[in-house]
């Protein structure tokens, strides 16, 4: 009898899992498939590019405007949705589409979304361990850094592109800002109100960073050549008195793990403390 009990409660708990995740954002597809639940997702936002296989997977629109009919075709029982968007989570409750709402704006949050989606697929302790490993690695790149001089650094996460200008980078909400600590860096404009707060040139002037890291026209992560890098980093050569430019500390990134907020964060981290440290090529 206790066997058969057994059975059943294992099968209410399987058919209470999500068995078709639909999800628009690559921080909660790399999540998923993290905690080992890939298998179960359908479709993904057209940022997701990790892991390789997503690449199968139907699109269903960008993270910002998600298309509700290429979701609502895939039949999903569960779709990850940022909290951000209120009217999209809105519009798929009212369709009776079950709904998970996540935030990762800092660390923290993170944390607590790689949670969510543990006990929303049943994968919680799997999620437990995901989030232990990311701790422990940048807690180990901490202590690596703690002992040099924090070197001050400027991310540049948007910009006009070949100019200077429109410059948006990270600020003191970021999940990036306490990346760039742990790897021994301090953000130049980490008391700025605003997470990504929008700056002039002169702005970089008067703070003039030891490192700066660009990716600002580098949106589409996929295919980009060393040579548009090498042009990024022939852009910020122009301002010769920049401290970064002194000292050959401009990199051109395009890599999506430095602004995937989710289980590749650590892989981020070491690539600044290498580009603080002077290891980075």
């Amino acid at each position: 009898m206790r066997y058969l009990v057994s059975l059943i409660a294992f099968a209410v708990l399987m058919n209470a899992q999500p068995r078709r995740i639909v999800s628009t954002a690559p921080s909660f597809t790399e999540t998923v498939f993290a905690i080992g639940a890939g298998n179960r997702v359908v479709g993904v936002s057209q940022h997701c590019h990790f892991p390789l296989e997503v690449d199968r997977l139907p699109r269903i629109g960008t993270y910002i405007k998600p298309n509700i009919e290429a979701i609502v075709r895939l039949k999903p029982d569960l779709v990850l949705v940022h909290k951000e968007q209120p009217e999209v989570l809105k519009q798929l409750n009212s369709l009776g589409i079950k709904t998970l709402g996540l935030k990762n704006t800092g660390l923290e949050d993170t944390y607590a979304s790689i949670r969510d989606v543990g006990a929303a697929t049943g994968m919680v302790q799997e999620a437990a361990r995901l989030e232990q490993s990311i701790r422990a690695r940048l807690e180990a790149i901490r202590t690596a850094s703690a002992s040099g001089p924090k070197k001050s650094l400027l991310f540049v996460v948007g910009r006009s592109p070949g100019r200077l200008e429109g410059l948006i980078v990270v600020g003191k909400g970021s999940f990036l800002n306490e990346l760039m600590s742990f790897a021994g860096g301090q953000n130049v404009f980490a008391d700025s109100p605003v997470t990504y707060p929008r700056i002039s040139v002169e702005g970089v002037l008067r703070a003039d960073p030891d490192v700066i890291v660009d990716m600002g026209d580098m949106a589409v992560t996929i295919g980009v050549s060393e040579q548009h890098k090498q042009n990024v980093v022939k852009l910020w050569r122009q301002q010769g008195s920049l401290k970064a430019v002194k000292q050959n500390r401009i990199f051109a990134v395009a890599e999506d793990f430095f602004v995937v907020p989710g289980p590749r964060m650590a892989e981020a981290a070491e690539e600044f403390a290498k580009m603080l440290q002077g290891m980075a090529k």
